[in-house]
């Protein structure tokens, strides 16, 4: 099984990156699939989940209204758009899959999780 995630980088504040996590090794369709971040120093933290066909969302307070998670089956890929980003956006971002959403801060606790790609949001 890998989730790859990929897109992370460096941008400054108010720009904009576009997550993508590449799944394979498991029938992606199946399973509803979540981001979670983790800022140096501090815990983990669920950002967002998408259920299985990709109809209904749900998103963290703290990025509603400027992240958007979204997948696309046929391509086995999640991706989450992230707009208006601020400094306290910066975090390792991952990718995580499992049957039931759970909004689980922790990747452990889901089925599958990739290793994280790197947002750095700073002036």
């Amino acid at each position: 099984v890998h989730l790859v995630e990929s897109g992370g980088g460096m941008v400054q504040p108010g720009g904009s990156l576009r997550l993508s996590c590449a799944a394979s090794g498991f029938t992606f369709r199946r399973y509803a699939m979540s981001w979670v971040r983790q800022a140096p120093g501090k815990g983990p933290e669920w950002v967002s989940a998408i259920n299985t066909g990709g109809g209904s969302t749900y998103y963290a307070d703290s990025v509603k209204g400027r992240f958007t998670i979204s997948r696309d089956n046929a391509k086995n890929t999640l991706y989450l758009e992230m707009n208006s980003l601020k400094p306290e956006d910066t975090a390792l971002y991952y990718c995580a899959g499992e049957m039931i959403i759970s909004y689980s801060h922790y990747p452990h606790e889901y089925d599958y999780w990739g290793q994280g790609t790197q947002v750095t949001v700073s002036s």
